[in-house]
């Protein structure tokens, strides 16, 4: 089973949580220069876009520069406050989107054997070594896309030689190429699956397509196992 992840973007300053449509405000007056003209690109009221301005500028100062009407006509500008505010909501929205393009992949199973931290767990893809809590037996182990290294099988180093203590040999299944990052499925055995992401480098140098046996590795500490009841897992 993969999960994907879904996020949405919000900044929290005191009591006043900024939202997409209020970055879509701000970047609405700086385009227009006119409170006015920004509500109405926006189907707005202005008395609303007002308002929110106002409960925003109380919790962060002022964010905007109004000037009255006269030989240049007046208008609205952003503040530095403003555009700052800007600023780290694409910086935020920009870490999640990354964060967003990770998957993991879960299997199912029962803690077979325990040393620590560490426990083996036999899965229906054969055992995986995770981080497991200590009274737990029956887990799911959730592997993240970004934590899979995949090498051609006749080059991957034995499990007990590298850190890699997770290996396990399938076919590739789907390549979801994007501009940089290709997300890769590898069938594994009972025709479950493991997602990796590769650059494109490396897609390109370990000749990755559809069919082609490939090894999937990763550490036992980038796989963690959740505590689940007997009954949820039957």
């Amino acid at each position: 089973m993969t999960v994907e992840k879904e996020y949405t973007t919000k900044l929290s300053v005191g009591d006043v949580t900024l939202e997409q449509r209020d970055i879509e405000m701000l970047d609405a007056i700086d385009r227009y220069g006119s409170m006015h003209k920004a509500a109405d690109e926006l189907g707005r009221s202005y008395a609303r876009l007002q308002n929110r301005i106002v409960e925003i500028e109380e919790a962060v100062g002022p964010i905007t520069d109004r000037t009255r009407g006269g030989s240049g006509g007046g208008g609205t500008e952003l503040t530095e406050t403003a555009h700052e505010l800007r600023r780290r909501f694409e910086r935020h929205e920009a870490e999640l989107d990354g964060v967003a393009q990770v998957t993991e992949s879960v299997f199912t199973g029962t803690v077979a054997d325990r040393t620590g931290e560490l426990a083996t767990v036999e899965t229906e893809i054969g055992p995986i070594l995770a981080l497991v809590p200590g009274d737990a037996s029956d887990v799911q182990v959730t592997v993240r896309s970004d934590a899979v290294v995949l090498t051609d099988p006749e080059e991957t180093p034995r499990a007990d030689g590298t850190s890699l203590r997770n290996q396990f040999t399938g076919t590739i299944e789907r390549l979801d190429v994007g501009d940089a990052i290709t997300r890769v499925t590898v069938r594994l055995a009972d025709a479950s699956t493991i997602q990796a992401l590769v650059t494109e480098s490396s897609s390109s140098r370990l000749g990755l397509e559809p069919g082609r046996s490939i090894a999937a590795s990763f550490k036992a500490t980038a796989a963690r196992g959740i505590r689940i009841d007997s009954q949820t897992r039957a």
